[in-house]
């Protein structure tokens, strides 16, 4: 079996005036001989990954695998502070990352480029299996090569359905925010489902919100307690700063 840390939880936000959030979850599977990265994040979570990598006592050249859910700029970058470990992608997602144009759009060129070249790049077909009880599941829309990751083998399996299902919202609404393709991204979310529904219990770790169980009634519910916040400088005394939670709505 593997233990589970969720290392860093994903927000189901966006940021209205400064482009990208970003905030995505970034989970840690530690058995069967390998220490697995489900995602990696993005520059801006450095410091509390390196903090939360210590606390989990996880050297990152302990790292043996990194594992991506698609190759977008918040969930890919940080794979290169792992010099030990094989990098998995799904094999539709690198050909389109690599094709794509460069333009005003969430993919790191330079970082996508330097990927393909990766001397231990793995590359993932649908329904295939890997690794110790996992299985990758092709869920198209958000990119047209995101992949949703399956575990089994555990005492209750987990589903990781990285962008192709962010957050409570798309689940429940089976629309999404942020598609290439509606119409492909329903018909992920629909599988996505069918997924989760195999075994009783199964958790859902998805890439912007909290972990999520099926309730009684077959509705998501969430695991743990969402943290979020940020503090600003809105005065002239750098030692004074005003701080906002944001883990919960206030209408």
């Amino acid at each position: 079996m593997y233990k589970i840390d969720v290392l860093v939880q994903g927000y189901p936000g966006k940021s209205l005036c400064h482009g990208g959030l970003g905030w995505s979850t970034i989970a840690l599977l530690r058995g069967h001989g390998r220490t697995i990265l489900i995602d990696v994040g993005a520059f801006s979570i450095r410091p509390e990954f390196a903090r939360q990598l210590k606390a989990a006592d996880c050297p990152p050249e302990s790292v043996t695998d990194v594992v991506l859910t698609h190759a977008h700029w918040d969930h890919s970058v940080n794979y290169t502070l792992f010099p030990n470990a094989s990098v998995w992608i799904g094999k539709v997602e690198m050909d389109w990352a690599t094709s794509h144009p460069v333009g005003f759009n969430p993919l790191p060129e330079l970082y996508v480029a330097d990927l393909a070249k990766h001397p231990k790049l793995r590359l993932l077909s649908d329904g295939e299996g890997f690794l110790e009880g996992f299985t990758a599941h092709l869920c198209p829309g958000h990119t047209p090569g995101c992949l949703v990751y399956r575990l089994a083998g555990n005492e209750v399996p987990v589903v990781f359905s990285g962008d192709a299902a962010k957050n409570r919202a798309e689940l429940l609404s089976l629309a999404t925010d942020m598609t290439m393709d509606a119409g492909a991204s329903r018909a992920s979310l629909e599988r996505i489902w069918q997924l989760w529904r195999q075994v009783p219990g199964t958790l859902l770790i998805p890439g912007h919100d909290l972990t999520m169980r099926l309730d009684a009634t077959g509705r998501p519910e969430y695991i743990g307690q969402r943290r979020a916040g940020i503090k600003a400088w809105f005065t002239e005394d750098l030692e004074v700063m005003a701080e906002f939670d944001i883990s919960a709505p206030r209408f």
